[in-house]
């Protein structure tokens, strides 16, 4: 039987307060243990989850070397963690990378649909992996588009580090509004900020989006709201992640929304799995053969 190991780390400690009012800890062992009371009254072995009880990174470190025992890790933190574990481990690591989700909107866009799409990615749950961290806009369309989603966001308090194309064209069309904007770096555009923060750039068509993409992206989700179907079908090509959209919110990208039940991670790996992830992406296979005396010539 194969066994997987779960480090829960500091920030996983659950607080719950009772009648009284009275602060009560509840750690991960305690959870381990409920789990570990219900495999067994269900006749399942009772060690099949278990849990490591400490968040020393030295008993990780040591975790990791254990590949004669352990045959995944799914490491789930920070990207720090993630790195750290994918650098130093013996033990096959499937990786659940930072979240940079875009949306592009392209020339042929509904422009109704893609403030839709993209309000829904950015705000509707910010502080998750798949929510909308840059918004490409084409060229053509810009000028139209881009006051009218700015008005949008701005309702929620998002703020807006912008190239200079949106720059120019949000203070010009938005001349005295209080806007939360400021230049974008580079680095920004790499950046999952998990918070009410979007970068907003204007793009010279749909080779240079995928571009941006491909180049900042985290592998993880992106959109393109469009009504030609060609463009559509060369984005969902080129665009090299693990979920792909084409007129859909980024914030589908989930096990449950996908009919996988229980979500392990989303993988921006490509091998073995990749994107949503649950129970049959930590199974494996063999083969059975029989035969009644059959030889190799």
């Amino acid at each position: 039987m194969e066994t997987d190991a779960v480090d829960g780390g500091k920030k996983d400690q659950m607080r719950v307060r009772d009648l009284d009012g009275c602060g009560v800890e509840i750690g991960r062992v305690v959870q381990a243990a409920l789990i570990t009371i219900a495999l067994a009254q269900s006749g399942l072995p009772a060690d099949t989850v278990q849990l490591v009880p400490t968040t020393d990174r030295a008993a990780l470190n040591t975790l990791l070397k254990l590949d004669q025992y352990i045959h995944c890790i799914i490491p789930r933190g920070g990207e720090s963690l993630i790195r750290a574990v994918a650098e130093c481990s013996k033990v096959p690591v499937i990786k659940h990378y930072k979240g940079v989700c875009h949306v592009f909107v392209d020339s042929d866009a509904d422009l109704n649909m893609a403030e839709e799409i993209a309000m829904n990615a950015k705000v509707q749950r910010p502080a998750v992996c798949n929510a909308m961290e840059t918004l490409l806009v084409d060229k053509s369309i810009a000028p139209h588009f881009l006051p009218a989603i700015t008005q949008k966001l701005a309702e929620k308090s998002v703020e807006l580090r912008a190239d200079e194309a949106t720059q120019t064209i949000l203070k010009s069309k938005m001349n005295g509004q209080n806007l939360k904007l400021k230049s974008v770096t580079d680095q920004d555009f790499f950046t999952e900020y998990n918070d009410y923060i979007l970068n907003v750039r204007v793009v010279d068509g749909l080779q240079q989006a995928i571009d941006h993409i491909n180049h900042y992206g985290s592998a993880h989700s992106d959109s393109i709201v469009t009504g030609d179907a060609a463009r559509a079908r060369q984005f969902l090509a080129e665009v090299d992640s693990a979920t792909v959209y084409w007129n859909a919110s980024t914030r589908f990208t989930d096990g449950g929304e996908f009919g996988f039940g229980a979500e392990i991670g989303i993988s921006t790996d490509k091998l073995h799995a990749r994107g949503p992830m649950a129970l049959e992406e930590l199974t494996t296979y063999k083969y059975l053969l029989r035969g009644n005396g059959q030889i190799r010539n």
